[in-house]
């Protein structure tokens, strides 16, 4: 038996508003920043499990606080009996009747626990000896349904259906966990498309892309028209008729702007719109959606939580579901939101626009298609070639491909020297 004896914490800023790294929109100077968290046992195995959530500079101490808070919640806590019971532990930290008053299930506090949350499913998976996809993947889909809580799912998703789902999947797991050894996991990138850049850099980083092997990369617009059509016409010149764009308005317009301004985008062979308005405005994005189609909605990097995945599914207000590694409550409740999406049959291509959210999302991904959809059709993880250097076991791209990680654990552990470099001092900085 050992137990947990601290719970640390690191705010972790690196000066990316320096070269403009991030920039969009809605965000024109991001520091991308981990609020970070390591929990500690007494276990002779040495082993710590690595969490964070990304944020973009300002109020990365606000999230450090939060997730410091947690602390009497888990130290002193039996690591074997927290471990073999992730979902009680998940219901247990967001169903807490005082931490869920400050959301509930959203919010600075949601995504603190999802922080630990996710920082437990590192040690559980270092203690198997797996990487975190295939430590889920190889759950029972019994073991599977119950990490989720479906309270108020149960209108669009039973724990029945949501067996019948992993049951129905079941068949070929062994096969696609090797075809991900093998070829890895499709990606696309955001490197080239960052507002801030010039027209040289967008088209070298676009030529870069293609080289590389990318199928689809994307471009932030939403700052000025005219400059937005200038900027996507230098792209398909750049990348050719066979490279998707997808482009991002980081939640910029309101929904008569966005259906008008995504009119004049469209010659320009748009894969998707994404975060056309506010990420809780469900009906506005059914309303875009409608007006835009075919060009499909992508949103989900800011969905507070697996309530609204399931009313912007419902209302077929999106064509693409992008789970966020970190912005909900940890990998509980992005189980969750696969699950949803496979029973509306919507594809999910996640956000990984982040310093550590490549290192996390992946591993969703790839249980997916081992354990829920059984389909990489059409699926692609974002990457952005930023700040990987920074963590202990960094994502690879080849070929346009995610290098599926053998390693154990969920990717999310930093360097202690990058953690020292880049810690946050007030009054200084970032970097």
């Amino acid at each position: 038996m050992s137990h947990i004896v601290a719970l640390e914490t690191d705010d972790v800023r690196f000066p990316t508003s320096q070269s403009l790294d991030g920039s969009d929109a809605m965000n024109p100077d991001p520091d991308y920043s981990a609020a970070y968290v390591r929990l500690r046992t007494d276990a002779d195995d040495g082993l710590a499990g690595h969490g964070f959530v990304f944020t973009i500079g300002r109020g990365n101490d606000v999230q450090v606080a939060a997730i410091r808070s947690l602390a009497p919640y888990l130290v002193g806590r039996d690591v074997e009996a927290i471990l073999d019971d992730l979902g009680g532990l998940w219901r247990e930290l967001v169903h807490d009747s005082q931490l869920r008053w400050l959301g509930p299930e959203k919010g600075v506090m949601h995504m603190a626990v999802g922080a630990v949350v996710n920082a437990l499913w590192d040690l559980k998976a270092k203690r198997a000896g797996l990487p975190l996809w295939q430590l889920l993947a190889r759950m029972t889909p019994a073991e599977i349904v119950d990490l989720v809580d479906f309270r108020y799912l149960t209108d669009a998703l039973t724990p029945a259906e949501a067996l019948k789902i992993l049951e129905d999947a079941r068949d070929g797991r062994e096969a696609r966990e090797a075809e991900l050894l093998r070829t890895g996991y499709p990606a696309y990138t955001t490197t080239p498309g960052w507002l801030g850049y010039d027209d040289e850099k967008l088209a070298r980083l676009c030529r870069e892309a293609v080289d590389s092997g990318f199928g689809q990369i994307k471009l932030k617009v939403g700052g000025d028209r005219d400059d937005d059509i200038r900027r996507l016409r230098i792209a398909r010149e750049v990348v050719g008729p066979d490279v998707r764009i997808a482009v991002d308005a980081n939640q910029r317009w309101d929904v008569a702007d966005a259906i008008d301004w995504v009119g004049a985008l469209a010659p320009y062979d748009v894969a998707w719109v994404e975060e056309p308005t506010s990420p809780d405005d469900v009906l506005g994005h059914a309303a875009i959606a409608r007006a835009i189609a075919p060009i499909p909605v992508a949103t989900g990097e800011h969905m507070a939580n697996r309530v609204l995945a399931k009313q912007f599914l419902q209302a077929r207000a999106l064509g693409v579901l992008q789970i966020d590694a970190t912005r909900v409550s940890g990998v509980n409740e992005n189980v969750a939101m696969l699950l949803l999406a496979a029973k509306f049959g919507v594809r999910v291509c996640p956000h990984a626009g982040g310093v550590g959210l490549c290192e996390l999302v992946q591993h969703l991904s790839m249980f997916d298609y081992v354990a829920v959809s059984g389909t990489l059709h059409d699926r692609m993880i974002e990457y952005v070639d930023h700040l990987h250097e920074h963590f202990v076991d960094p994502v690879v791209i080849r070929d346009g491909n995610y290098v599926t990680p053998v390693s154990p654990g969920a990717g999310a552990e930093m360097l202690r020297e990058s953690i020292e470099r880049y810690r946050f001092v007030e009054g200084r900085a970032a970097g």
